[in-house]
């Protein structure tokens, strides 16, 4: 299967004039990964119905070791030691989401954010076990804190999955949902009831009594596989507190602040991705004996995307200069992440229809090539959705306008 190649626009639009040198590298590295080992595998990630086979451990393993699971994370525990690591991590994200969005949620986003940045967070001893082996790509970890009725809302009245005080830990009895890389992975991290407060623990996938389902089927994002997790009496040690007990939804929220940075970044890779593909087709494809680039409404339609296109990309690079430099970014993360997974969704339909029937098509029977507008359509909606729905990202903007006191 084969896909025709558009050339990048990137460098006639967006110049990196004000990143720092070890951010560029990075960039250029994560560009020469995705072009070279993923932009091959794309077409079968971004189509390809969810099963437990479809786990892209190949790319996974790829990752782990071409060293890019190093760089978001300190050299005490195998890292590169960045200066600038949460701007290095957002600009791979980018890269990698420029073929295959899904992929990069679930093997980045997902991995090294929100499972490896929760790590960061926890005791020595798990820290400095745990990390060292996720940097080195030696096991896949899950992030759980969604559950059937509890998503966006993760207070304690919600949540139903429960961890009870026994003998040397907790028993956890529930069920998690949407759960990222669950059908693969060696551990979880789940966000637990405990009393009135909530604890993240970290539990073997093959301890007794934990159960995966089969991947849910999804619109898009295929190559992110989610599913059920049921915990059955499922015990984990009390050392296997991350943070401490009562701490839990806090220890969540550092990770997910993180994680929706990502997702803006991800909404900007593929934004343009598809603004490359179809402005390549509209100054090729002649109606009416001229090309579709001669016509003003696309002329100031792709105008008006380049603009968005780099204050997305301009505006998840400052929040996470802020995050690095500053230790705190949470309004610009709100901002980043409805400003990016709208962007994506913008751009791929208004590129479906500038491409016509080539935007549509998934695989052309004729020739074999295929064509990845429909599946960068169907991956952008997701943005709006997860990590925090964008209606609750404008909430927490809002509050920061008028106070907690007028927007609650």
């Amino acid at each position: 299967m084969s896909q025709p190649i558009a050339p990048r626009r990137t460098s006639l639009l967006s110049h990196d004039a004000w990143l720092p040198e070890e951010t560029r590298l990075i960039r250029a590295e994560a560009r020469e990964f995705a072009e070279t080992v993923l932009r091959p595998m794309a077409p079968h990630l971004n189509t390809t119905p969810e099963a437990r086979s479809t786990f892209p451990r190949e790319l996974f393993d790829a990752m782990a070791r071409a060293g890019l699971y190093t760089i978001p994370f300190d050299r005490e525990v195998g890292g590169r030691g960045l200066v600038f690591p949460t701007l290095a991590t957002l600009a791979v994200m980018e890269e990698f989401a420029y073929f295959s969005p899904g992929a990069t949620s679930a093997l980045y986003d997902g991995q090294a954010i929100l499972v490896g940045k929760t790590l960061e967070r926890a005791p020595a001893h798990l820290r400095d076990k745990y990390l060292p082996a996720l940097v080195r790509g030696e096991f896949v970890g899950s992030f759980a804190t969604s559950e059937p009725d509890a998503s966006t809302d993760l207070s304690p009245q919600v949540m139903q999955t429960v961890a009870t005080r026994t003998s040397g830990g907790y028993l956890v009895n529930g069920r998690k949902r949407w759960i990222t890389n669950s059908v693969a992975a060696d551990f979880i991290l789940v966000l637990c009831r405990t009393g009135e407060r909530q604890t993240m623990l970290l539990a073997d996938m093959q301890s007794a009594g934990v159960r995966v389902g089969e991947p849910d089927r999804k619109m898009g994002n295929h190559a992110q596989l989610t599913a059920d997790v049921i915990f059955e009496n499922v015990f984990v040690p009390e050392d296997h507190v991350v943070g401490s007990d009562g701490s839990g939804l806090r220890v969540a929220l550092g990770a997910l602040t993180q994680g929706r940075m990502g997702i803006g970044a991800i909404g900007v890779g593929m934004a343009q991705a598809a603004f490359d593909v179809a402005a390549d087709y509209i100054s090729r494809r002649k109606v009416f004996c001229q090309e579709l680039a001669r016509f003003q409404h696309w002329q100031f339609t792709f105008a008006d995307h380049a603009i968005s296109i780099e204050c997305a990309r301009s505006l998840y690079q400052k929040e996470a200069y802020r995050l690095d430099t500053e230790g705190d970014a949470g309004l610009e993360a709100a901002m980043a992440k409805v400003a990016g997974s709208r962007l994506a969704v913008d751009v791929a339909r208004d590129a479906i229809q500038a491409c016509g029937a080539y935007g549509f098509v998934r695989e052309l029977s004729a020739t074999g090539n295929h064509y990845p507008l429909e599946a960068i359509y169907r991956d952008a909606k997701i943005g709006e959705i997860y990590e925090g729905a964008n209606e609750i990202q404008r909430w927490i903007i809002a509050r920061d306008i008028f106070g907690r006191e007028l927007a609650g």
